[in-house]
């Protein structure tokens, strides 16, 4: 099936508060009576166990919605679901929402019905149905199972490769672009060529990153002709930044100078982790590179409104039911990327200038490379298989 790319659409909206039964809110009848044909439409947004204060993946997408409420009136809900996902759908499906956004990595429900039940998409085949971060709307030959499913793809795997390389040029030139100020790196030479990773759950949505990452890392360790070793865990969860300032300290304490976090609130913990130990975080989601100043390298972004208000609007147009069953935004579109660097650049010391330069200028080689193809990155949202073999320069531990 085609692939549609989208261009970037940004939104700066503020977020609602939650509050009802299903712990949601509705929007405002105030905006709606301001709407353009949109009063009628009844959108929902279930969000992941992060919740929806994570500053991140499930906050951008409120704001998309909360920008289609302003632009269009249409009336919106947030959930963050008490008593499971599936149960979640058919509530909001009885009550009457013709669009459902899924933000949680949990789709067999829908899909594919438990328990002996239909899918619940086959019982509502009014409600449009969008799933977050994967493609599971596809049986074992790959073709489409449901017409009233939306899966939602961003080529994160592009800009985790950027940040994997990033990652890189920094391990290698850290003293220089540094010193020993305000750092504790662990130098190349004692085991300072380790990197972690430490993902929410094992699933196409997170290994995505962790693909894209190896392969970054890869990327630029061939240059330097060194070898990494790559630390990960893919069960940590969305909620608990204790269990982030844990496993965190553990990768840091076998040398890695870098943890890249893609769990939610878990990551907050990671961020943490790396300034008490003068080291780096990434994050992910939305620019949080100043949550730690200085301590977070950068942040591989996913823009969650984009899809959320696009969707909506491709519905307020009557344009839904022609629209691709598979949307994937790119690293080209500007809907993912990592951040400009700002932050971090405050720390580089000034000896250290000119190779930050140099870095940043790497940095933009890269992604003009993976935007012109010539950088292939591994998909694990379509299904592609990750070929250790194609990184020798990284072993996975």
């Amino acid at each position: 099936m085609k692939m549609r790319k989208l261009r970037f659409v940004s939104a700066a909206m503020a977020m609602m508060m939650v509050a009802g039964t299903l712990v949601g809110c509705s929007g405002g009848n105030e905006s709606q009576k301001s709407g353009s044909g949109g009063k009628n439409l009844k959108v929902a947004i279930i969000c992941s166990a992060a919740g929806q204060n994570d500053n991140g993946y499930n906050q951008t997408a409120i704001e998309g919605a909360k920008k289609a409420e302003k632009d269009f009136g249409i009336e919106y809900k947030v959930v963050e679901p008490t008593t499971g996902v599936p149960k979640a759908l058919e509530s909001l499906a009885d009550d009457g929402y013709q669009i459902i956004f899924n933000l949680e990595y949990d789709f067999e429900a829908l899909i594919n019905g438990t328990g002996g039940a239909d899918a619940i998409a086959k019982m509502y085949p009014d409600t449009t149905f969008i799933c977050m971060n994967d493609n599971p709307n596809k049986d074992s030959e790959g073709k489409q199972i449901h017409d009233n499913v939306i899966s939602v793809l961003f080529d994160v795997h592009e800009s985790s490769f950027v940040a994997g390389a990033l990652t890189t040029l920094v391990n290698e030139n850290a003293k220089e672009l540094f010193g020993d100020t305000e750092y504790k790196f662990t130098s190349p030479e004692n085991g300072g060529r380790s990197v972690g990773f430490i993902g929410g759950t094992n699933s196409n949505g997170i290994t995505v990153f962790s693909y894209g990452y190896i392969e970054g890392i890869n990327y630029e360790a061939e240059k330097f002709g060194v070898n990494y070793d790559y630390y990960s865990k893919y069960d940590a969860g969305f909620a608990d930044s204790a269990t982030g300032s844990t496993v965190a300290g553990t990768y840091y304490n076998q040398g890695a100078n870098v943890v890249f976090a893609v769990a939610g609130a878990v990551g907050d913990g990671v961020a943490s982790k790396a300034k008490e130990e003068g080291k780096l975080a990434i994050q992910v989601d939305a620019n949080k590179d100043a949550q730690q100043p200085g301590y977070i390298l950068t942040s591989v972004m996913k823009n969650t409104d984009v899809p959320v208000y696009e969707i909506i609007k491709a519905s307020i147009e009557g344009k839904l039911d022609s629209m691709d069953r598979v949307q994937t935004y790119s690293l080209a579109s500007g809907a993912t990327s990592i951040t400009d660097l700002a932050e971090i650049s405050k720390h580089v010391q000034d000896s250290g200038k000119e190779k930050w330069e140099e870095i940043k200028a790497e940095v933009k080689d890269v992604e003009s490379k993976i935007a012109d193809g010539t950088i292939k990155v591994t998909n694990a949202q379509n299904g592609e298989e990750f070929d250790q073999s194609k990184c020798p320069n990284v072993k996975i531990k």
